[in-house]
């Protein structure tokens, strides 16, 4: 037993008297003077988040990725070797998307701080021996605080008196149902399931109470697992790991081909060393794609926004790319496969059972006996059973000013209160008739509720509710078509029979049961004399209401895309196994063959046996929340990228293990927000599954303008190669100047667009890739060089002699300086500019046609096409700028020329695709 356990069980065990005199405290509270004085001693009762790194760190983090220093070194050695000009644009380059990047993780940083919201902010305290509302970060240890249904808990507490009053404990626990709290100690089963304790950062679903605060901020539960999950690292996304590899690869490529041309340069074309330098300079720049990193960035960032749109934030732009790659969704069922809204779909009489239309807390659904439509009126068995479930009720059920229902108490009574309504009956007016004299309420002893009534001047009711075999047993008679009778062995068969045939289906029932007794003329004292056991004894079985939390009707489409994607969903969930079996099964989530793995069970198993039996269909079911830990973390021994949901407290270190966290916006502590690396503001499970296809369409999209990127990086060393072994005779048909332009300006914004793109028809009908898949694979590098590049590079060579033969080339020797080179080396840009437009739409599909995907859907490449034409211009017609990049006006033929361009390039393309989907369907 921990320090934790035991602190716990010596403050739930000891008298009341016991735990007031150990916290020097009194019934009446606090004086003001002491409370300051613990304030001083004990600090703020808050969650303290794990210290934040500075934003100065933050914002130079984003300038010392492998990339960026590989731009900062070419920008130094282009200053150093006699062009600062190159060497200032490719730092400008570096700086821009550096403060992109920081400015997008600031503002989904300041996004995600906004949901967070986990204590009250006042609650009602005695001090100076008034009650006094106090802002719930100055309570201290010993103050004595009361509550009521619908408060949130600020500090870890023991109770002094109690009221019927229900904790919702789901966010330490997991568990959906609300744990009864009462004064007298019962250890329960589990953890955090003392009867006189409640916890931080958990609710009062009904009742009132009464209590005494034993630990507050940090020392809380709350506080404490928060402290563990905040001293937890997060590792490299696949992303951040796969564009360090990307720039290795790149470097080594660029770096290796600058050191042949260099070499090459001083021995074939004999250059001297400083020259041949510069040169090989030129062909690093050539081969490294100065616009990888902000375009990453900025579709990265583009992904964001459009998850935003779909209820998921994203709180690091990396994460976007890893959803992609997801195989394996841990996922809670209540509020996220389900609706998280009990609801009676059923009720159970001897002689008839009902139907209920309408799923969730709607009160315009209908009542059915037999198909027909019916109100409580038309049936006196049916009558009663609403009216007594609607009389032993502690909740309301209201709408805000949207229709939302708002719940003041317990899912499940709130439950029985909505299929009143559906029956068409006036729940006020039935508890305005009938005054409450006097509660028993529920404890997880007898698992019973019972209230007495006024009934009339003669009458008094007891109204009961509570499980099946609990409230049966206090049964002597039953309700059978309007009539009361002795309850026989055959009634008790047909009613377990019922609770099984219900109880397989996953569904939980409630028996309903009442008595009659005359009122004694002193009535005051005869409701005083009752106890429970003189209460509930003799009564009327009137049935069963048979109740479930619905699925989101969402789910069913986002699972079967799951499946179709080969993304495997385990349920872990605190409910029973029943409950969650049937569950999954009815989603789809399953097949019955599932087998299902309980806490304990999981608890006793080695990690071998865990990693096989999560290789095959499985479910968790009773489990806490915090041994989804154990779960996340060896599904990725077994080589899955994982992503979990959670929402309560002890499920932050599983979050954050995740490769992927998914914290609830809704429901969700700030604590699990925290650790998450996503937040669903809809708390939809469907959500997930959008925010996967949008991982993949962006890993897909930045294939795609990678495979741009570098296509034009071959026509632009293409030159170079003709210079070189042409020892020096064909001059360099394009400059470093010229090659920057390409890199950094015209293909910027079409590869942003691309960024973009939707996604292609049946990206999730595909596996998730493997770990060993990288971005620059063999499929990019033979698209990128040996296709698109070597078609361009064929057409910008032909645009160099196409100027030179106009000229008298081969009679006259090739320009290599002049108006003349200079429009050779401008038509040379132009080509590589023109053809990277029709490599802009050839890219933006892999397969299918561009003009069945719609060529000009996609607005964001027309306005960067038009730009790049916009921007050769400008720099062909711009006295000054000419002289900077070496370019001239061209002629009305040469604007035909590229105009002309792209034409044949995206005609071939398509014929290209049209062969392979041919191909695909006769393998198929």
């Amino acid at each position: 037993m921990t320090a934790s356990d035991q602190k716990r069980e010596r403050f739930a065990a000891a008298s009341n008297e016991d735990v007031l005199e150990t916290l020097h405290s009194r019934v009446e509270g606090l004086s003001s003077a002491e409370a300051t004085a613990r304030l001083t001693q004990y600090g703020p009762n808050r969650i303290t988040r794990a210290k934040q790194q500075s934003q100065l760190k933050i914002f130079l983090k984003n300038f010392i990725s492998l990339m960026a220093i590989l731009l900062w070194v070419s920008g130094l050695i282009a200053m150093l070797t006699g062009t600062p000009e190159l060497g200032i644009a490719i730092w400008l380059v570096n700086i821009i998307n550096g403060c992109f990047s920081f400015w997008q993780e600031f503002q989904a940083k300041k996004a995600t701080d906004s949901l967070m919201a986990m204590l009250p902010t006042y609650t009602q305290v005695y001090r100076d021996g008034q009650l006094q509302q106090v802002d719930a970060t100055q309570i201290v240890p010993g103050d004595v605080f009361e509550l009521q249904a619908g408060n949130a808990i600020p500090v870890d507490a023991r109770l002094l008196e109690a009221t019927s009053v229900q904790v919702d404990q789901s966010a330490l626990t997991g568990e959906s149902v609300p744990e009864s709290k009462f004064v007298k100690y019962d250890p329960g089963e589990g953890e955090f399931a003392e009867s006189n304790l409640v916890y931080a950062g958990t609710s009062i679903g009904a009742g009132t109470a009464k209590a005494v605060a034993i630990a507050t901020g940090m020392n809380t539960e709350f506080g404490q697992i928060a402290s563990l999950t905040q001293q937890q690292t997060k590792s490299a996304s696949p992303l951040q790991r796969e564009l360090n590899r990307l720039t290795k690869q790149i470097s080594l490529i660029a770096i290796g081909i600058g050191l042949a041309f260099f070499i090459a340069a001083i021995f074939f074309v004999h250059y001297p060393a400083a020259k041949a330098f510069i040169f090989a300079l030129g062909m690093i720049v050539a081969f490294i794609p100065e616009g990888l990193l902000p375009t990453v960035t900025l579709s990265l960032a583009q992904g964001v926004q459009r998850m935003a749109k779909k209820h998921a934030l994203v709180k690091d732009l990396n994460s976007v790319e890893t959803l992609g790659e997801t195989t394996v969704i841990c996922s809670d069922k209540t509020g996220t496969l389900t609706q998280n809204q009990m609801t009676v779909n059923h009720i159970w009489t001897r002689d008839k059972t009902f139907t209920i239309s309408g799923e969730g807390y709607v009160a315009n659904g209908k009542v059915k006996k037999d198909g027909q439509v019916i109100t409580y009126r038309d049936d006196s068995d049916l009558n009663k059973l609403i009216t007594v479930a609607a009389l032993n009720n502690d909740t309301t059920v209201e709408q805000d000013e949207a229709g939302t229902p708002k719940i003041l108490g317990t899912p499940t009574e709130a439950a029985l209160v909505i299929v009143a309504q559906k029956a068409g009956f006036d729940v006020a007016a039935a508890v305005a008739a009938a005054p409450r004299l006097k509660e028993f309420p529920f404890d997880s002893e007898r698992k019973r509720m019972s209230t007495v009534h006024q009934h009339d001047a003669h009458t008094l009711s007891i109204c009961a509710k509570g499980s099946l075999s609990d409230t049966l047993s206090q049964c002597t008679t039953i309700a059978d078509d309007g009539k009361i009778r002795p309850l026989t062995d055959d009634d008790r068969r047909a009613i377990d029979a019922a609770n099984r045939h219900y109880a397989v289906q996953g569904l939980r029932s409630l028996a309903v049961a009442y008595r009659e007794i005359p009122a004694a003329a002193d009535q005051a004292a005869q409701v005083d004399a009752l106890t429970i056991e003189t209460a509930e004894q003799d009564l009327t079985f009137l049935g069963l209401t048979i109740m479930a939390d619905p699925p989101r009707p969402e789910i069913y489409d986002a699972i079967e895309k799951c499946h179709h994607a080969n993304i495997k969903i385990i349920m872990v969930t605190g409910d029973s196994t029943l409950t969650a079996k049937s569950i999954a099964v009815k989603i789809g989530l399953t097949s019955d063959k599932a087998r299902v793995v309980t806490g304990t069970e999981l608890d006793a198993m080695s990690e071998a046996d865990l990693q096989e039996a999560l290789r095959g269909e499985i479910i968790f079911a009773r489990v806490a929340p915090e041994q989804k830990y154990k779960i996340v973390s060896t599904l990725q021994k077994n080589g899955e990228i994982v992503a979990s949901t959670g929402d309560g407290v002890n499920d932050a270190p599983a979050l954050k293990k995740a490769d992927i966290g998914v914290a609830m916006g809704v429901t969700g502590t700030d604590v699990a927000k925290d650790a998450a690396d996503m937040i669903l503001t809809d708390d939809n499970f469907a959500s997930i599954v959008s925010a996967i296809e949008e991982g993949r369409t962006v890993y897909a999209n930045i294939q795609k303008f990678l495979t741009y990127i570098l296509t034009s990086n071959m026509p632009e060393a293409f030159p170079s190669i003709l210079f070189l072994f042409s020892r020096g005779l064909i001059p360099l048909p394009m400059t470093v100047m010229q090659i920057l332009t390409v890199d950094l300006g015209t293909d910027m914004l079409p590869a942003l667009g691309l960024g973009a793109e939707k996604a292609e028809p049946g990206i999730m009908h595909q596996p998730p890739r493997k770990r060993t898949a990288h971005l620059m694979n063999k499929h990019v590098l033979w698209t990128a060089f040996a296709w698109y590049g070597l078609i361009a590079s064929l057409i910008s060579t032909g645009a160099y002699f196409f100027v030179n033969v106009q000229n008298g080339w081969p009679s006259v020797p090739l320009a290599a300086s002049g108006t003349v080179y200079a429009r050779a080396t401008t038509l040379v840009l132009g080509a590589i500019v023109f053809s990277q437009i029709a490599n802009a739409l050839n890219c933006r599909t892999k397969t299918v046609s561009v003009m069945r995907f719609g060529i000009f859907s996609n607005h964001r490449i027309w306005f960067g096409i038009l730009f790049e034409i916009a921007l050769f211009a400008f720099l062909a017609y711009t006295p000054g700028v000419q002289a900077l990049f070496n370019t001239t006006a061209i002629t009305a033929a040469d604007w035909l020329f590229l105009f002309i361009i792209p034409i044949p390039i995206f005609l071939i393309e398509e014929l290209r695709k049209y062969l392979v989907r041919r191909m695909a369907k006769t393998i198929n």
